[in-house]
């Protein structure tokens, strides 16, 4: 591989940091993601602006996935440009895989890991650790995850190219979704026990707040996930109402 193909290849990963830069409900994405690819098109259509134009045009339409996974798009249309792929081909793909990336990147991202890594830091809060540290393992924790998807995202595109979908059909990502959903409601009720057997729980006592979780046990499992973010907020509220009541 050519140091011009590595450094184009390295300067699209970094773009993808700023695919939602140009969002808008005409074409989503699309501006973002020619932006993204425009490093890849430069280097393969060096000396021909006709082409890298017509390039930058075919790319630019509407298209949509979720920011983080947002790199397997792009990884799979740099392994296609690269290849020579017929550009009706490549826009048939993108329209192929546009609608789910957003779907598993919100179930995985926005419903599972956010929530889950923000309970954890919740719970270190108020197990008695100063805010700084607080705010410290959220950011630490929330970052570690989003950068590695974003890198294992545009790796798994690159290496899969057309062929990207039976590698997401490996990675079973709606697997990984459920899993992350279990462990979050996992946190939630160890936070909701850790402010039940408090003694800062607003003074109410033991009894009240026991009854409180058991309502919501019972709530929980009848619902079901579909309880589980309005949850998960209402926990969150509560947890910071009574901790500024604890500091008052």
């Amino acid at each position: 591989m050519s140091l011009l193909v590595t450094s184009a290849r390295l300067r699209t990963f970094l773009r993808t940091f700023l695919i939602q830069g140009s969002w808008n409900y005409r074409s989503l994405i699309g501006g973002g993601l020619a932006y993204t690819l425009l490093p890849m098109l430069r280097a393969k259509f060096r000396g021909e602006p006709e082409q890298l134009h017509s390039a930058v045009r075919r790319h630019v339409q509407a298209f949509n996935a979720h920011p983080y996974l947002s790199g397997i798009a792009t990884g799979a249309v740099v392994r296609l440009e690269e290849e020579g792929a017929d550009p009706e081909m490549i826009g048939r793909f993108k329209d192929a895989i546009r609608g789910s990336l957003g779907s598993l990147g919100d179930g995985l991202i926005w419903a599972g890991f956010r929530p889950l890594v923000l309970l954890l830091a919740l719970m270190v809060g108020w197990l008695g650790a100063p805010p700084y540290v607080v705010i410290g393992l959220f950011l630490i924790l929330y970052n570690i995850g989003h950068l590695w998807l974003r890198v294992w995202s545009f790796l798994i595109g690159l290496q899969g190219g057309h062929r990207v979908v039976e590698r997401l059909r490996e990675a079973d990502l709606p697997g990984l979704t459920r899993k992350t959903l279990a462990a979050g409601s996992l946190a939630l009720g160890a936070l909701v026990g850790v402010v039940v057997m408090d003694g800062r729980s607003l003074g109410a006592g033991f009894w009240p707040w026991l009854l409180v979780s058991a309502v919501g046990f019972a709530l929980g499992h009848r619902v079901g996930y579909a309880a589980w973010r309005p949850t998960a907020v209402l926990t969150a509220l509560a947890v910071l109402a009574l901790s500024i009541l604890g500091l008052a």
